[in-house]
């Protein structure tokens, strides 16, 4: 089967799978971070199939809802063997699945290959700006959290299990994770898209305690 077609047929596959899912890890998502991916990796030398496919199953299993952090890497391989892609390929796409997300500002797992610290910057880029704090509170509504609650304060997570567990409101989500990932990208156009995207979440933290406070 030629690369075009094992896109096609893994695009179509993600979109069946998380088309209406509510918590912000949608096949929107999912199809933004692709894009992202396919605009930063312009003018890298980066494998663009590797880098389109990790994209694609970034989520297919996402750990958060899962509880397993293993699960996104035996489904995207389970998937991409069904269609014959090469063991090197599917070797690539799983390790890049399992390093993708952030763990807590503690913990540092650096990619490994040029394709994965792409992905990760696309998947990134679509943590921060207005779709980040959209996704942001979407998520902490699936999962029944405070909005806000200036009695809890954020946690700097110092290991994977100790993010994993967090259940804090959804405003501290932006000190413990939103608000660190402009310094965290990998390639110099992710750095690019994400100042103006960091600047609009600040503007809009600064807007949100105002009214909160009854001043705005």
């Amino acid at each position: 089967m030629n690369r075009e077609i094992i896109l096609q047929k893994t695009s179509e596959h993600v979109k069946s799978l998380l088309a209406g899912e509510g918590s912000g890890h949608d096949w929107w998502h999912v199809y933004r971070v692709w894009q992202n991916a396919r605009r930063i990796a312009q003018g890298e030398n980066a494998d663009s199939f590797v880098i389109e496919l990790a994209a694609l199953l970034h989520d297919i299993a996402d750990w958060k809802f899962s509880g397993d952090d293993e699960a996104g890497p035996r489904e995207a391989r389970k998937w991409l063997e069904s269609l014959g892609a090469d063991e090197t390929v599917i070797r690539h796409v799983c390790d890049i699945i399992r390093d993708v997300s952030f763990k807590g500002a503690g913990v540092k797992i650096p990619m490994k290959t040029k394709e994965g610290m792409i992905v990760q910057d696309a998947d990134r880029l679509d943590a921060i700006g207005a779709i980040g704090i959209a996704r942001t509170f979407a998520y902490g509504g699936s999962k029944g959290r405070e909005m806000y609650n200036p009695a809890v304060k954020p946690e700097h997570h110092d290991s994977f299990e100790s993010y994993k567990k967090n259940s804090g409101p959804t405003i501290n989500h932006f000190y413990e994770k939103l608000l660190l990932l402009k310094s965290l990208m990998n390639t110099e156009t992710a750095r690019q898209l994400a100042g103006e995207r960091h600047q609009f979440m600040e503007e809009f933290l600064t807007r949100f305690y105002s009214e909160w406070n009854g001043k705005g």
